[in-house]
């Protein structure tokens, strides 16, 4: 054992270095790091040969599967999973059946293999990868988007298709008639443990996360959440069920505790590595021998599965009402095999359902059409039309607080810093699908939803709120909303961002609560440090600063009766500015109207 141990650390640098150097070099190249990591493995396994056993590593290396179901797990509330449903059990049961039964029909016609093993085959290519997709996704920030969402879908039931085809190679192995189980006793133990498994997560881990987080042990915290994941998947073999599909639940039941952001923080290396550890196992795993023999078959064979599986894939997207754009990228990120695609076929080799020769031909297919969906993937950006900008599904499970604040750009996001830095609960809004995914990055929870209608406004808890923030960037956008919550909900607060000075004068006409213009306060502090700049004491530019807004307001109130031109020749279109000159401070004291600022003929 002491001289095999140089061997396995020789291993575990040379994977280290080759994830090192080819991540960061294919990201570079504008290439997906998952692109480089099958690349890093090619070289360092069957190129160089200075690993072998590919087979080996690639068994250990699928818990960066079960590690990344599991953090998908914990960003989906059960609610969310229940609005899934129907591209869940619809969109994925159809891809499935559709995509099996036509690359059944080719593998038995264009093969000439018996019935048996062109089923296996077909539906185990009907698989897709949860890995490669779902890295894709999150590389690019779309796991949210509607596509994402809907390549999920499909993904997931795909994990549930894994069972029955499992159970199928036994049933077609020679003489398998005989040996096969009962189909019911394998599902009641399925439902068995998916029911321990819910009741632990409901009435279990969340005592048990509470009672180490007391403690104080971090190493404990992490222990005890790879031991949930492992656990979890474990528990899900043992019933005959996948390990991601264990783990998956176990994170859809914590979803909604307390520790999940620290559970998600301490599974993320474990992700990380393992997965990129898997995609090198990939590719240590090919057999460049059998690929040079038989290149021409498994080159055609990948083109007709991925093409396929792309065509039908987009055709069924349509036909459950996605856009041509999402049809799209869905159609392009699942075209290739998946990775329980080699478990399927080493089981049906070792049942005699077809030789192990077929079967390295099938983990080569594969592999190569893993390797080729990035491509795929940057195949889509010439064929999406980009008509209109995406729309996401309006989910406000937790909206209603003290605070409701309609648009989250520039001036919304100061703002609500402010709010929460105070302490107080804050539910925004915004119609941009692009800001929403932006703001989750930075830890923002906003809710997708346009405030120009009521019933997003009341499902935001608008009649809960103590203020109604309106920070929307229109002017005419703007106006929309203060008329729509004063004439539906007339005892609102209403705090609005307004476009310039004619505009604050028209919602101070409206009646609105405060409004302020969305630049002069940053161009009063901007002004005041360049007099600091200048060398001005802070005392005395302070004092300037509030001087100027001080007459700022009293002329504002002047031009509230009069109109915005009051003062000037009220026939000209544009009035005239007056010279910018440095007034005395008592001329200031005494007449407020004078050096009119810039900003009152610019607006």
């Amino acid at each position: 054992m002491a001289a095999e141990a140089p061997t396995y650390f020789t291993e575990a640098l040379l994977l280290l270095g080759g994830a090192v150097f080819a991540a960061p070099l294919f990201k570079s190249v504008g290439l997906a790091t998952v692109l480089g990591y099958l690349a890093a493995g090619v070289a360092i396994g069957p190129v160089s040969r200075l690993i072998s056993g590919g087979d080996d590593l690639l068994h250990v290396a699928e818990l960066g599967i079960v590690f990344l179901l599991f953090i998908i797990g914990l960003e989906l509330k059960l609610s969310r999973l229940w609005a899934l449903r129907h591209a869940i059990f619809g969109l994925g049961f159809a891809q499935v059946l559709v995509c099996g039964a036509v690359l059944t029909f080719l593998a038995a016609e264009l093969t000439g293999l018996d019935w048996p093993a062109a089923i296996i085959i077909g539906f185990a290519l009907a698989l897709s990868s949860t890995a490669f997709a779902m890295q894709l996704l999150d590389e690019q920030g779309d796991t949210n988007r509607r596509y994402g969402q809907t390549a999920f879908s499909i993904l997931l039931f795909q994990d549930l298709a894994i069972v029955p085809l499992l159970a199928l190679v036994p049933l077609f192995a020679p003489g398998g008639e005989e040996a096969t189980g009962s189909p019911l006793q394998e599902f009641a133990m399925a439902m068995l443990a998916i029911g321990i498994l819910v009741v632990a997560g409901r009435y279990l881990l969340n005592p048990l996360f509470r009672i180490i987080a007391n403690t104080g042990a971090k190493e404990a915290m992490i222990a005890a959440a790879l031991l949930v994941v492992l656990g979890s998947a474990t528990l899900m073999q043992q019933a005959g069920l996948s390990m991601a599909m264990g783990a998956f639940i176990a994170g859809v039941l914590l979803a909604e505790s307390s520790y999940r952001h620290e559970l998600e923080a301490d599974i993320e290396p474990f992700r990380g590595i393992l997965l990129a550890l898997f995609f090198m196992a990939v590719g240590l795993s090919l057999r460049l021998t059998v690929i040079m023999e038989n290149w021409v078959i498994i080159l055609v064979a990948v083109l007709v599965v991925m093409v396929v599986k792309a065509v039908i894939i987009y055709g069924l997207c349509r036909l459950f009402l996605r856009s041509h754009d999402d049809a799209v990228r869905v159609a392009l990120i699942l075209p290739q095999g998946g990775e329980f695609g080699f478990v399927i076929f080493s089981a049906a080799a070792s049942a005699a359902i077809f030789p192990p020769t077929t079967a390295s031909i099938l983990v080569a297919i594969v592999t190569i059409s893993m390797a080729l969906t990035p491509l795929s993937v940057m195949l889509g950006r010439y064929l999406i039309r980009q008509e209109e900008e995406e729309q996401m599904e309006e989910n406000f499970d937790g909206a209603g607080s003290d605070v409701l604040m309609v648009g989250f750009s520039r001036f919304g996001q100061i703002a609500a810093q402010i709010l929460l830095s105070g302490g107080s609960n804050v539910t925004i809004i915004d119609n941009s699908a692009n800001r929403v995914r932006a703001a989750e990055k930075f830890g923002f929870r906003i809710y997708f939803g346009d405030g120009l209608r009521k019933d997003v406004l009341e499902a935001a808890g608008i009649r809960r709120s103590k203020i109604v923030a309106v920070c929307t960037r229109e002017r005419d956008t703007t106006d929309r909303i203060v008329e729509l919550i004063q004439a539906e909900y007339p005892h609102a607060r209403l705090y609005v961002r307004s476009y310039d000075r004619g505009h604050t004068l028209e919602l101070r006409a409206k009646g609105v609560d405060y409004e302020l213009r969305e630049t002069f306060e940053s161009g009063l502090m901007f002004g005041r440090k360049t007099l600091e700049g200048l060398g001005f004491d802070e005392d005395t530019a302070r004092e300037i600063t509030q001087d100027v807004r001080r007459r700022d307001e009293e002329r504002l109130e002047i031009q509230a009766v009069e109109g915005i031109y009051a003062g000037g020749d009220k026939v000209k279109t544009q009035p005239t500015p007056e010279p910018l000159i440095k007034p005395s401070r008592e001329s200031r004291r005494l007449d407020p109207q004078s050096a009119e600022p810039a900003e009152t003929a610019i607006e």
